[in-house]
């Protein structure tokens, strides 16, 4: 097994390839005849405005389901990413009430991000906590911060002197977070297909101790996973209050259940060693436009979640039975 994560890295990545390139295909016929049933259940579905919304709310799914990509792709789970993106939110707002320039604030919500992913990473690799309960307590612990700062309430931002360009902003006729999403997500696509690190990703996945006897260095690669979810949920934080103009201390709550639900529909096992960012814009798509139809035919948000909670078991036990039937 050591011999095979060393030996063969081609033969692995074409493996990646070729389950990335049929999930892919899936996901987009899927995609499509939800498009379909969408227009035919309410013709508004296509309209200009709608389909722009669409397209916000798949990048800032998008954005933080690409760093839980990266997560789950070791066999790890970041349930802290909601409260990371409220925290952020409620700096960014701050410091921009104080009148600190734009470029200092994007910096501070960059760096903010990147430390509270440190502590995650400190806490599984070097800690040796279950992902899970790391996760899980600085979901608290953050939330709970963010609305300290706060005090509770929303922070306004009387004037964003621009900012606001970052969120409700188009270039070439397509909203700026759509092109941030683009960004990014062609920078971890790149990242996990063609490095040497985006390949000890998937060996830690797929075997953490064959990973170890091959010379990687699995504390490390584990530790980097969670600096980038930190790092992504801090971004979309910054676009949250671009785009309302309001520190909002809750703002992200449930976000780590719809960047799960994107990543798993996207087809990255939670069993890790498989998936890729590919899979995760398709899955953040078709969440996005199911959320938007539901929406459009007056749905109610609870009921919203009960489908999505549902959708991410029936993809888990998909999977399962998958591997299943493969070792079969």
């Amino acid at each position: 097994m050591t011999i095979t994560v060393q030996a063969h890295p081609a033969e692995q990545s074409r493996r990646h390839d070729i389950v990335t390139v049929f999930k892919s295909l899936g996901l987009v016929w899927v995609l499509i005849a939800l498009g379909v049933i969408a227009t035919s259940l309410s013709p508004s579905f296509l309209g200009a405005m709608n389909l722009l919304n669409v397209l916000r709310q798949v990048a800032l799914l998008g954005i933080v389901g690409v760093g839980m990509t990266f997560v789950i792709i070791t066999r790890g789970i970041d349930l802290s990413v909601g409260s990371i993106v409220g925290l952020v939110a409620v700096c960014t707002a701050m410091m921009l009430t104080h009148g600190y320039p734009i470029y200092l604030v994007l910096i501070a919500a960059t760096l903010l991000g990147v430390a509270l992913g440190v502590v995650n990473g400190l806490g599984i690799s070097f800690g040796r906590l279950p992902a899970f309960i790391m996760t899980l307590g600085t979901m608290v612990m953050f939330r709970g911060m963010a609305l300290s700062l706060a005090n509770g309430e929303p922070i306004n931002v009387p004037d964003t002197r621009g900012f606001d360009f970052i969120g409700t902003g188009y270039i070439a006729q397509v909203p700026v977070p759509v092109w941030i999403f683009a960004g990014i997500a062609l920078i971890a696509f790149l990242v996990l297909r063609y490095t040497s690190f985006g390949r000890q990703v998937y060996a830690v996945g797929s075997n953490a101790e064959a990973a170890h006897l091959a010379g990687i260095n699995v504390r490390l690669v584990t530790f980097a996973v969670y600096v980038i979810s930190g790092l992504a949920a801090a971004i979309t934080g910054v676009i949250y209050v671009s785009r309302l103009t309001v520190g909002e201390p809750t703002a992200g709550t449930g976000l780590e259940l719809e960047a799960i639900a994107v990543t798993v529909i996207g087809g990255t096992s939670l069993f890790g060693g498989e998936g890729g960012v590919v899979g995760t814009v398709l899955g953040a798509a078709i969440i996005a436009v199911l959320a938007n139809v539901l929406n459009l035919l007056g749905i109610s948000p609870f009921t919203q979640q009960i489908i999505k909670g549902a959708i991410i078991i029936a993809a888990v036990l998909f999977e399962a039975y998958r591997r299943k039937g493969k070792r079969a």
